[in-house]
């Protein structure tokens, strides 16, 4: 059984990266009915994670930080055990509450890591994995076909990697941007074209005027533009994403890397007929099936080798407001992590 108390990375103030503490005595879940305990070796760190430390995204606080983790049941309900898991079991999550030794998680949530897939790849696979994954199969709403063109926004790291590999292997062509600093990530990745930016010195995105984007899009397509451009920066790129838009294209806004999207006026879509959606991960696995399918198709490209995921640092969890540091000047090339002992 887990001990009373744990390590945890706790929130008790919104703010910076500070506001994140680790504390030595935070009470240890509980585990519920339905649930199991996980004793976590890995917490994915999202920039979600970090709206959510902001206040940009409330919560009640205090609160543990994190939404993303991997590690080994280290507790059964009677509810789980009837499903067939097992103390020692190697799984991956997505509940509240991963930047800890341990964390609750209903059973309906888990994600059984085959033999095959490291742990910390797993941890790594899902929210990123699985957003790139509804990003590039369901978001869109089926308005690109294979052989369409597609522009993905910061290719060079995070969710976006995976984003630009699983389009490909949907059949799009692929347009991606990136900073020159990570460029040699970004070339592994497949793109059709890739469009180079100047980097923002301390930013976690780059600097979307140095290239004149959308004429290079309508080069490249011919001036057809884009059917779907994926978009996790925001502010910066909303004007890029419209104007890069094909006839009847959809502008899938999942993030705000430079800040959230101002309000625009719905004629602006005008000019396309085109859409505009601003989705989350919690609507694309609205149930253990989707969850499961999702997740299944994602580990299924990890084990055959079509997705090459790139776990870039993992962070001791003593060091919390760092790894949040990290992610947010941009440093990352691909996955980060704390490592949870």
């Amino acid at each position: 059984m887990s001990p009373t108390n744990q390590k945890a990375a706790v929130v008790r103030e919104v703010g910076d990266a500070h506001a994140l503490k680790v504390e030595h005595d935070f009470p240890t879940p509980q585990i519920k009915p339905g649930q199991v305990i996980v004793k976590n070796q890995y917490a994915g760190i999202n920039f979600i994670d970090t709206y959510h430390r902001k206040g940009l995204y409330p919560r009640d606080l205090p609160f543990v930080g994190g939404q993303e983790g991997g590690g080994i049941v280290a507790a059964v309900s009677d509810e789980a055990a009837a499903e067939g898991i097992k103390v020692g079991d190697p799984v991956a999550y997505s509940v509240f509450g991963t930047y800890a030794q341990y964390t609750a998680v209903p059973a309906s949530k888990l994600l059984p890591v085959p033999e095959g897939v490291g742990l910390d790849v797993a941890t790594s696979c899902v929210v990123q994995g699985l957003t790139a994954h509804y990003l590039t199969t369901s978001a869109h709403a089926d308005l690109i076909k294979p052989g369409e063109w597609c522009l993905i926004h910061g290719v060079g790291g995070g969710t976006c990697q995976w984003a630009a590999q699983m389009a490909k292997l949907r059949g799009f062509k692929v347009i991606g941007t990136c900073s020159k600093g990570k460029a040699d990530i970004a070339k592994t990745l497949g793109c059709d074209e890739l469009i180079v930016l100047n980097e923002v010195e301390g930013a976690s995105y780059e600097d979307y005027e140095s290239v004149d984007i959308v004429a290079r899009v309508m080069e490249v397509t011919e001036g057809k533009g884009c059917k779907a451009v994926i978009d996790g920066i925001g502010k910066s790129t909303v004007d890029i994403s419209i104007n890069s838009l094909a006839h009847r294209g959809i502008f899938v806004s999942f993030g705000n890397a430079s800040g959230a999207v101002p309000a625009f006026p719905v004629l602006r879509l005008i000019g396309k007929s085109a859409y505009v959606t601003r989705p989350k991960l919690l609507d694309y696995t609205v149930d253990r099936a989707e969850l499961v399918w999702r997740a299944n198709e994602v580990f299924g490209w990890l084990k055959e080798g079509k997705l090459n995921v790139s776990v870039d640092r993992c962070f001791p969890l003593d060091e919390a407001a760092e790894g949040h540091l990290y992610l947010e000047a941009g440093k990352s090339k691909g996955k980060v992590l704390y490592q949870i002992d």
